[in-house]
């Protein structure tokens, strides 16, 4: 009975308010929406249940801090995540290399040399900033990278839309899971690029230090790039000011073949996580600190 509830009453409920709430605030200029999501994160993200796994997240991997240096970053977290939520109906319609005075993209020519060097390729990144910005880079160049995007698919499939209008023109959606594997594999194998969120907790990934404590971790873009010899791309992105972004481009990680591949596999997702480690040490408070990334203690 629940699950019926859940998918002809709360799921079309839900589904009608989001699209309704994407719809306002799309009319709202986008320095605007930004602001008031930032306000309204700030206000109502410290009662839920997740600031305080963000406090015990922050805590761990920042001892050194004090209690009042903990708050602010937290203050800054809600303020990112507010800020993300409300300019995210706007990414459709803006173009990164069309908006100078608010994008800036170091090492384009980068995206030009994943474009033209004949092979496939890999882009990671993280929950930073607005990261719904980071394949605009790539897909909006002139000539354009498109890239297949693995994502996670939401619950509600009532809400599938807004995914499939916030990724670039000519990218692929993938969806995270089995038959998503097997996806990425054929765009690897017919020469594309994937882009990929890779720090978030994997359940049956594998142990990797993150923030000195071991994290479970996805170890897909090892076994890729392995698998097809392909450059593995580390893709940043910060705010810079409250609606002003800095997207930047890495060159590959080196990634010398020991003769074990499990070996291998695991010192590439260290290098992933020391990288995406290090750019959130930079500015704790424009990642994601509100997910259970490691196991409870």
């Amino acid at each position: 009975m629940r699950a019926v509830i859940q998918k002809y009453l709360s799921h079309p409920a839900q589904a009608f308010a989001i699209h309704v709430i994407f719809l306002i605030v799309r009319m709202l200029p986008f320095n605007v929406a930004s602001a008031i999501g930032g306000f309204v994160a700030r206000l109502i993200g410290p009662m839920t249940k997740t600031h305080g796994l963000a406090r015990d997240n922050l805590t761990h991997a920042f001892p050194e801090k004090t209690t009042d240096e903990i708050n602010k970053i937290l203050t800054g977290v809600w303020d990112n995540v507010g800020r993300t939520a409300f300019e995210i109906p706007h990414v459709p319609t803006m173009n990164v290399y069309d908006n100078p005075e608010r994008f800036e993209i170091v090492n384009a020519d980068l995206i030009d040399q994943l474009r033209d060097d004949g092979k496939c390729g890999v882009i990671f990144s993280g929950h930073l900033a607005n990261w719904e910005f980071s394949p605009h880079s790539a897909a909006q160049r002139t000539p354009p990278l498109y890239v297949d995007l693995v994502y996670r698919a939401p619950d509600n499939p009532w809400v599938k839309s807004i995914f499939d209008k916030r990724k670039p023109d000519g990218c692929r959606l993938i969806p995270k899971g089995l038959q998503g594997a097997r996806q990425a594999m054929k765009s690897l194998q017919e020469g594309r690029h994937l882009a990929l969120l890779v720090d978030q907790k994997m359940n049956d990934g594998i142990s990797v230090p993150f923030f000195g404590r071991d994290a479970m971790t996805a170890p897909a873009i090892a076994q890729f790039a392995l698998k097809f010899d392909c450059p593995l791309i580390p893709m940043r992105i910060e705010r810079i000011e409250k609606t002003k972004f800095r997207l930047t481009y890495y060159p590959a990680l080196e990634m010398p073949k020991s003769g074990n591949r499990q070996e291998d596999i695991q010192r590439i997702m260290a290098d992933v996580n020391n990288t995406l480690e290090s750019w959130i040490r930079e500015k704790p408070d424009q990642w994601l600190w509100v997910h259970r990334r490691w196991p409870k203690d």
